[in-house]
């Protein structure tokens, strides 16, 4: 693979960002974002537990998804509190991801400072808590509703791998679904060339995240984040200002996700295996066109 690391600025004026990084679908790391919002010194593992500790939510371990997992079906549902818990007491390889904490604590909205200056779409409604034990991964996909995103790690170190959407031959896309057939676990140490072989022509950017750093992740964009330390990242979301960026949502939402869940649940092993066979079939169909 080709990889780069992502552009680091301490801050960044709304012209400078939409000029150089949001009209050009490029992400960056802006380190100084959040430094200003109280959550930068606020949010702790002992805060969550108190304001939202009682609420279920969905874990989800690293195995990869199997035959009959139904895209977000979680492996298991536990109380927040008693997931913190385990992950404050050692590495756990369990997360939690798209947990609205805001629906269950309207306050911890005004922890945060929402970045208007910088695109003017963002749904409040919707911002989600991610978190994972030191161990944990979030296997390479891409966001369905196609949003662009503003994610500030807080407590912990999280090492990011991302690639534009026009990647996505390359790291095995599979039909009717937001995720690769190929594994990038340990990508930086081994990766899986001799049954993936066009992963070697791949074009990517990798960071490591830090307490208060917030990535720009422009909409579509593929992402594998594997947790070095057990910690806690909040996504903003604002929606593309495209009207096909809009629409190609849309359909990644009603259409896509609802006829891989079809098929999964009326021919789960070869629906399974299909969609790999195409993956691998569109890759070498690029690795011949050059």
């Amino acid at each position: 693979m080709q990889i780069t690391s992502i552009d680091r600025v301490e801050n960044i004026s709304p012209q400078d960002f939409r000029k150089y990084y949001y009209d050009k679908r490029k992400p960056v790391i802006i380190t100084g974002l959040s430094k200003r919002w109280p959550a930068y010194t606020k949010w702790t593992w002992d805060y969550f537990k108190s304001v939202v500790g009682k609420q279920t939510v969905g874990l989800y371990d690293n195995s990869r998804a199997g035959a009959r997992t139904l895209v977000n079906g979680a492996d298991a549902y536990i109380p927040f509190g008693d997931y913190l818990d385990m992950v404050r007491k050692g590495p756990v390889q369990l997360r939690i991801f798209l947990f609205n904490i805001f629906q269950h604590a309207p306050q911890i909205a005004e922890d945060i400072i929402w970045p208007d200056e910088y695109t003017p779409r963002f749904l409040k409604k919707y911002p989600m808590l991610f978190v994972g034990g030191a161990g944990s991964v979030a296997h390479m996909h891409y966001d369905i509703d196609l949003s662009h995103i503003f994610h500030t790690q807080f407590i912990g170190r999280k090492r990011v791998l991302l690639f534009d959407n026009q990647q996505s031959p390359y790291i095995y896309k599979m039909p009717l679904t937001v995720e690769s057939a190929a594994s990038f676990v340990n990508w930086s140490e081994q990766l899986d060339t001799e049954h993936f072989p066009a992963l070697k022509h791949a074009k990517g950017y990798t960071t490591i995240l830090e307490h208060g750093d917030t990535m720009f992740m422009p909409a579509g964009y593929w992402h594998h984040m594997e947790y070095l330390d057990s910690g806690f990242a909040m996504s903003l979301r604002a929606m593309d200002h495209t009207l096909s960026g809009k629409l190609n949502g849309l359909y990644h939402l009603v259409g896509l996700r609802g006829m891989n869940n079809l098929l999964i649940k009326l021919a789960p092993e070869w629906w399974y295996h299909y969609k790999r066979k195409v993956a691998k079939r569109r890759a070498e169909r690029i690795l011949i066109g050059g």
